[in-house]
């Protein structure tokens, strides 16, 4: 699945917590397979919004939404709840 360009303020994120490599390797895998287990695909609640995350790793997961065009839009990168 295509990711579409990050934002600008989500560049910032990455760069600012030293995630941009990991986010690089992640995003690879999600293009070539939504679902790798390494991932942690979900849908989050409520389901009826259709927002979805993966996680870069134990502390961080990316937030996404499916475009019609079946892309997937990063809408937030934060911190995953312990």
């Amino acid at each position: 699945m295509e990711i579409v360009p990050l934002k600008a303020d989500l560049k910032k994120v990455l760069k600012k917590h030293y995630l941009v490599r990991k986010f690089t390797k992640q995003k690879k895998l999600f293009e070539n397979n939504p679902r790798h287990p390494s991932l942690n695909t979900e849908k989050l609640s409520p389901k009826s919004l259709n927002i979805y995350s993966f996680r870069l790793d134990k502390k961080w997961r990316v937030i996404f939404i499916i475009l019609p065009d079946g892309k997937a839009e990063i809408v937030d990168i934060n911190p995953h709840y312990q």
